[in-house]
């Protein structure tokens, strides 16, 4: 399904770009119970159609994979629009979502995977413990969001990016690496924040996500293989 930029609705009271999504509030699932899982985590603009064949890419490399819905059945594709949808997160109640699906994935191994807001919250979320292995697309946090991560990190950074001071992501893998977590970074030559997604034309590059993707994979085969 593709929407256009310029769809409007009646949101509250107000027009607005934003839409209703597939499966609203509910965790998408695919592939094989048992098989090692990684849990998706949307960019700012939610949960877009471009991520079920993400993880469908996921699934025919062995995976099995959950897609959280943490803006409650909305999405966009407006930048104005999605900055607004995530600033009014819960994150508490974004974390505890996954938190369960941490849970409920055992005795599978588990990954965390996110996309911009979705890194940081699985940042955060990694921190918490749960996970054998965390992967961010252009995703970092403050030193006050999260606390050690005992899993191996990948880091996917786009060379093109506007970083507020305490979510650099140069800071964050310091901070990592100071309390001994096995950090991987590749950062891509001119590539742009959100350049994985499919539905972000102003960003989307399709050699530098499939290269990121490929690196993915390969992360996730390494700290999952005893699952495989």
């Amino acid at each position: 399904m593709s929407f256009a930029e310029d769809r409007r609705v009646d949101y509250r009271g107000t027009m607005s770009t934003r839409f209703r999504i597939d499966s609203p509030g509910e965790t998408l699932k695919f592939g094989e119970v048992g098989r090692p899982t990684v849990i998706v985590s949307h960019d700012w603009f939610g949960r877009l159609p471009w991520l079920t064949a993400f993880a469908n890419s996921l699934v025919m490399e062995g995976f099995r994979v959950l897609v959280p819905d943490h803006y409650h059945g909305w999405a966009t594709t407006d930048p104005g629009e999605a900055g607004a949808m995530m600033a009014a997160l819960d994150t508490e109640e974004a974390l505890k979502r996954l938190d369960a699906l941490l849970l409920s994935s055992a005795p599978a191994r588990v990954a965390l995977l996110g996309f911009s807001l979705g890194g940081r919250l699985s940042i955060m979320s990694a921190s918490r413990g749960g996970a054998d292995a965390l992967v961010t697309y252009y995703g970092s946090a403050a030193a006050s969001e999260h606390g050690i991560i005992p899993c191996p990190v990948l880091l996917q950074l786009a060379e093109i990016d506007d970083w507020a001071p305490t979510r650099d992501p140069e800071h964050l893998m310091t901070r990592l690496r100071d309390h001994g977590t096995s950090v991987t970074e590749f950062t891509y030559a001119g590539a742009q924040h959100g350049f994985a997604n499919e539905q972000n034309p102003a960003a989307y590059d399709r050699n530098t996500a499939a290269l990121a993707f490929a690196r993915t994979v390969a992360f996730l085969n390494l700290h999952l293989s005893d699952a495989l």
